[in-house]
């Protein structure tokens, strides 16, 4: 990737002070970007702030702003505080989400369920239209939303924060469509499994809420943890707001598993197709003929 290719521009990232904000705010500071950075632990906050701004270069900021995300009726007047220090983002990238409860949906605390939609789904929504109206006027600008965890296929006792991601999936799809021809870019990243407090709330609940399979593998995830998927999440975030991004909007991008290395010299080929985006399986896709319908 060409050196510091996000110099100049400003990214905001919410849920900066968690394992991957952190990752994302340490590789947008590497490219060159400035940085704004939103979560609910101001302590947190100020914390990263203070080490990145040590490795920081010259005339880089990074400001901090103490945001819950749980209130969306509050969320249009708080992102005007946001606005008004450090202006409208070139990137935006919406990785706080909380997990809501666990078990069987029929089981769940409905307060908790609906709390997660709140800040999984309706957050981001709100926090995309607060700035896609100045990504407009100026021509450009990059949004990643991520995703992950349910968003593709079942995922039982995790139904509010599934529902939420797969809707944060086609609600993407649906602003890139709205917005071709702008110069902006949307897209999700699914990050892959990380070690994080959502991981420690599934040991919490045991198998007996969260499943046999998603206990052993929280488990797992646990003890043997990579830190290199925190990195290459991180750096597919970069490359999508950098110039090798422009014209790849509308998917889906699995950090862990895609060869999203290879997508600049593949973007003419992705964007005539419907590779990396959420669709209905009929029986042609399976080889099989069940006539028409």
């Amino acid at each position: 990737m060409m050196e510091l290719p996000l110099k100049n521009k400003q990214a905001l990232i919410t849920g900066a002070a968690g394992g991957l904000g952190r990752a994302l705010s340490l590789q947008f500071l590497s490219a060159g970007a400035d940085l704004a950075l939103l979560g609910r632990n101001e302590g947190a906050l100020k914390s990263l702030a203070d080490e990145l701004l040590a490795v920081a270069s010259p005339g880089q900021t990074v400001r901090q702003f103490a945001l819950d995300l749980k209130d969306p009726a509050g969320l249009p007047s708080a992102l005007g505080v946001v606005l008004e220090s450090v202006g409208a983002p070139d990137i935006l990238v919406n990785n706080a989400a909380v997990q809501g409860p666990i078990g069987p949906s029929w089981k769940n605390d409905w307060a908790a369920w609906e709390e997660a939609v709140r800040v999984d789904l309706f957050a981001p929504v709100i926090i995309c239209g607060s700035f896609v109206g100045d990504m407009i006027r100026k021509g450009s600008g990059c949004i990643i939303n991520i995703s992950g965890g349910g968003a593709t296929g079942p995922r039982p006792n995790f139904s509010a924060y599934g529902c939420s991601k797969a809707a944060l999936v086609r609600f993407s799809e649906t602003l890139s469509e709205e917005l071709k021809g702008t110069g902006i870019t949307v897209n999700c990243i699914a990050p892959g499994a990380l070690n994080t407090r959502m991981t420690q709330d599934v040991i919490t609940a045991g198998a007996g809420l969260a499943g046999e399979k998603e206990y052993r593998q929280a488990s797992k995830l646990s003890l043997e943890y990579d830190e290199e998927v925190l990195d290459r999440a991180a750096r597919l975030a970069v490359l999508l707001a950098s110039p090798l991004g422009e014209g790849i909007t509308g998917r889906l991008i699995s950090a862990a598993w895609d060869p999203w290395e290879r997508l600049p010299e593949l973007k003419g080929e992705l964007s005539s197709t419907d590779i990396y985006t959420l669709r209905r399986i009929v029986p042609k896709d399976r080889g099989k003929d069940w006539g028409a319908t």
